[in-house]
């Protein structure tokens, strides 16, 4: 790890002003799960200066609002977890904060973290010169592939590693991004960005802007949810797919659903296609069943994770039956 200065802004526009103008000279830290016990230490980063922001008031907590939570980016995992607010306004986020790490991990990271987290993909963690380390070339394309990207893949083929992000993506929330100059409020599903649309980074945040709040819609009125992770560790890990699935029923009948997939994309992937399958059809073995199919339709495997189709079928299915 190279020498750092350290910054501890009083406040969120005294943070703000401290940032610069290009990633990776000057880093953000909140729990530091990721960047300083994971990025810093593995010498994939080395900014020179790290603004500590876990301490912010603006950036902490979860507030009720009209028809809605507003939860600070600097928001304790497991404070969410433990929410009885969370858990009955916005179950699927509890559900999926749940499964992210261990007890330990949630006790030091961050809501913001989990959603801004970089690649887990060993290629990019060993400092091979890929994509996304300022290099022209994939490796996971032609080499170790079995945890990359089916769906939406190239040039780079990693998955996004967030638990939280599907649940939020499949409840509508949205992200409060402030900067220095003024703040901007983007839809959660338009945070992400896939590498087609920028094979550098993950997600639309400039350098001089921080992620401040997650608006979370109340979950509809009737609906029911559930988060499904599978993993290779039962202990923890990254999920291999993960499935937010929410529905309203009225007399059996799917009026609504919702049904968001990681660990399959580079980004949390909206399955438009199976939740158009599931609409006005009585949720039962032969919709649960249409639904896993048309949620993979148009996936493209790699040498060694073509197993991700049929697993992501039978999740999807597993978590609608269960919603039944």
């Amino acid at each position: 790890m190279e020498n750092f200065s350290y910054s501890r802004p009083a406040t969120l526009k005294e943070a703000t002003a401290q940032l610069g103008k290009e990633h990776g000279k000057i880093a953000i830290m909140a729990g530091g799960t990721d960047i300083y016990g994971g990025e810093m230490k593995d010498n994939l980063l080395a900014p020179e200066r790290l603004v500590h922001i876990k301490h912010l008031k603006e950036l902490q907590g979860i507030r009720q609002g009209t028809g809605s939570l507003r939860i600070g980016a600097s928001t304790l995992l497991s404070d969410i977890v433990e929410s009885p607010v969370v858990q009955k306004q916005a179950p699927l986020l509890a559900m999926a904060a749940g499964k992210i790490g261990t007890l330990q991990i949630r006790n030091m990271g961050t809501l913001g973290g989990n959603l801004c987290q970089r690649p887990r993909c060993w290629y990019y963690r060993n400092n091979y010169p890929c994509y996304k380390h300022g290099g022209n070339a994939c490796f996971s394309a032609i080499g170790e592939n079995d945890q990359h990207a089916i769906l939406l893949g190239g040039p780079s083929f990693i998955v996004h590693p967030s638990d939280s992000a599907p649940a939020l993506v499949a409840l509508g929330a949205s992200a409060r991004i402030v900067s220095g100059t003024g703040e901007r409020t983007v839809p959660l599903d338009k945070f992400f960005v896939t590498p087609r649309e920028n094979v550098r980074r993950e997600n639309v945040l400039l350098p001089n802007e921080i992620l401040a709040e997650i608006d979370v819609p109340n979950a509809p009125a009737g609906s029911k949810a559930i988060y499904v992770k599978e993993m290779v560790r039962e202990v923890w890990d990254f999920a291999l797919c993960s499935v937010a699935a929410m529905v309203t029923l009225k007399d059996g009948v799917v009026q609504d659903a919702r049904i968001v997939l990681g660990g399959v994309a580079p980004v949390p992937y909206r399955a438009v296609k199976a939740e158009a399958a599931l609409k006005g059809k009585t949720l039962d073995e032969a919709s649960a069943t249409a639904a896993g199919l048309a949620a993979v339709d148009g996936a493209r495997p790699l040498s060694k994770n073509a197993y991700k189709i049929p697993l992501t079928q039978a999740v999807v299915k597993r978590a609608l039956l269960s919603l039944a």
